[in-house]
């Protein structure tokens, strides 16, 4: 069994795509303590913390927790509470590697940081690591944050460095890259909308192609910032 964590604002036509491709959609109840354009964004209300764990915040529902125990995970409470103000909402937004963990270390929930022992940290002042960072490998990310960028070259990792913008998140300016993709398989990225919508799709198909990964467009619009998509 495979399933991916989404918003509960996924449109009918990517949960149907993602459907077909053979997983099991599983909607994150949206937190109240989080203001609106990012309530529901997975990639803030929990962190997957390896194949067998998954930390969840503090307040997340019972019967979501259950859903995620039917994958065979076990589920972690956050020690912080999240609430909607910077830095109280980024506690688990982090870019989490086999050997490299990036956040603003200074704000990584507890719990979450007994889980990263033995990694490299890489400490950053963008506190919405993984809202800006598409995982493409290991060893590859994309970001239009140089902050995350420069400290990932410093890994020896791969990065496509992006300007900001052009990707849409209701309630906002703008949303990220890491925010409106997520990888299904270890080859197949997954996009909300279509790169051919993107100022900046033909240097992300480049970069994906340089690392053997193929893009996936759940829909034909503009990408859109629905926070990470997560496989289970």
């Amino acid at each position: 069994m495979k399933g991916v964590i989404v918003d509960y604002r996924i449109a009918t036509i990517e949960k149907s795509n993602l459907e077909k491709l053979g997983y099991e959609v599983i909607v994150v109840p949206p937190s109240q303590n989080l203001y609106t354009a990012v309530c529901g964004h997975p990639d803030m209300l929990l962190h997957i913390i390896d194949k067998n764990t998954i930390i969840v915040h503090k307040d997340m529902e019972i019967s979501f927790i259950k859903k995620l125990e039917t994958f065979n995970y076990n589920i972690i409470i956050s020690d912080n509470k999240l609430q909607d103000n910077y830095p109280f909402d980024i506690v688990l937004n982090a870019v989490n590697l086999p050997k490299i963990f990036i956040h603003n270390l200074k704000y990584t929930d507890t719990k979450l940081s007994r889980f990263i022992d033995g990694k490299i940290l890489k400490n950053v002042k963008q506190g919405y690591s993984k809202c800006s960072t598409a995982i493409v490998s290991e060893n590859a990310l994309i970001t239009s944050d140089t902050g995350i960028a420069n400290c990932a070259k410093e890994e020896d990792l791969d990065v496509l460095l992006l300007p900001p913008g052009d990707i849409l998140l209701p309630g906002l300016n703008y949303g990220f890259i890491g925010g409106c993709c997520g990888l299904l398989e270890d080859s197949l990225l997954a996009f909300y909308g279509n790169l051919a919508h993107y100022s900046y799709g033909n240097e992300v198909l480049s970069f994906l192609k340089k690392h053997n990964v193929k893009p996936v467009f759940l829909s034909d619009s503009k990408l859109v910032d629905r926070g990470s998509i997560f496989r289970i």
